[in-house]
């Protein structure tokens, strides 16, 4: 009966969904490598997704001139813009770079920049902070909040990881038994980012976003059963079933982390930063349909049986969609 006490946040999940696509807006990446001669190639690519009516255009320093005209180039997930800057004898370092439009465009702009010297300036603009001055090293402390947050965001902005976070929920009943599978699988998805953004194991972006879309329909599956029924192996162990699972989204989680990159010289700082950040994004999900769920057990408790499984159709409703539309993918 208790799974009924978070069926509102369920809904909620549905229409943030929208197309049923994980991350429906895309941020957009801007990149520059430096040379050793004060020029710098740019790399400038937008999502296809984008609000209507905003039209964002990267703002270069101001002694940085363009030597070639942009080339466009299209791939499956966006548009990409190619041109050749020369900065002079200073470079880039403490120049400003900001994003014109970015108040009103929604999305977050990742940017990347490979100076001469062997370091990585890696930023996130938003609407309220959408400009960066280059920096001669990158503070440890601006290292730690931007991958925290970045690592908050993408969990809270993933319907699919959040699904699967809400549908353990359902399948994992005790506090200590729930502490125990939330930290196996974050165990395993912070082994796969770590080893995916270090370049170590890397796996095609379609059959990750399939298989994640299988690991919630399966615990959904599960979470649907009868209580009365003889216990699967997720109800059994599953924190070992969370290890699993976790394995594989952190593959996920590792798509977001190599678009805005790692800066060479903090990396170990912001692959705890980043994997701190999920972690935190996940709790605090967790715990507002915990607080739920207590809140709503007096008001639910008459509800026919049926009813009871509402909130495990829902999600394994979604999921199945999920299979489908990225399996059609492949083809």
């Amino acid at each position: 009966m208790w799974r009924l006490q978070a069926y509102w946040l369920v809904g909620a999940l549905l229409l943030c969904a929208g197309s049923a696509g994980a991350h429906p807006l895309a941020p957009a990446l801007l990149e520059i490598r430096e040379s050793g001669d004060g020029r710098a190639e740019v790399t400038w690519k937008t999502s296809r997704l984008q609000s209507r009516g905003v039209a964002l255009r990267p703002l270069l320093p101001e002694a940085c001139r363009a030597i070639s005209d942009p080339t466009a180039s299209e791939q499956a997930s966006g548009i990409s813009l190619h041109w050749t800057i020369d900065c002079g004898a200073a470079g880039l370092i403490g120049g400003h770079i900001s994003v014109e439009g970015l108040p009103q465009a929604k999305i977050d702009v990742l940017v990347r920049i490979a100076l001469s010297d062997g370091r990585v300036v890696s930023r996130i603009l938003r609407a309220q902070a959408p400009g960066l001055t280059i920096p001669q090293r990158q503070p440890k402390s601006r290292v730690l909040t931007d991958y925290l947050t970045l690592g908050v965001e993408h969990i809270l902005t993933g319907p699919d990881h959040l699904l699967f976070v809400f549908a353990l929920l359902l399948v994992v009943s005790g506090a200590r038994g729930l502490l125990k599978t939330i930290t196996a699988f974050t165990l395993g998805h912070s082994l796969t980012v770590t080893l995916a953004a270090l370049g170590v194991a890397q796996i095609p972006t379609r059959p990750v976003e399939f298989l994640i879309a299988a690991s919630v329909l399966m615990l959904a599956v599960e979470s649907a059963r009868p209580r009365e029924a003889p216990p699967g192996p997720m109800r059994r162990k599953p924190w070992l079933v969370a290890v699993a699972f976790g394995l594989l989204h952190g593959m996920g989680f590792a798509g977001a982390l190599a678009q805005v990159g790692l800066p060479q010289e903090e990396i170990p700082l912001a692959l705890l930063s980043f994997n701190l950040g999920i972690e935190a994004g996940q709790l605090i999900f967790a715990l507002i349909v915990l607080d739920t769920r207590r809140l709503l057990r007096p008001q639910l408790g008459g509800l026919p049986l049926w009813l009871t499984r509402v909130p495990s159709y829902a999600v394994g409703s979604l999921a199945a969609f999920w299979c489908l539309e990225r399996g059609t993918a492949f083809f």
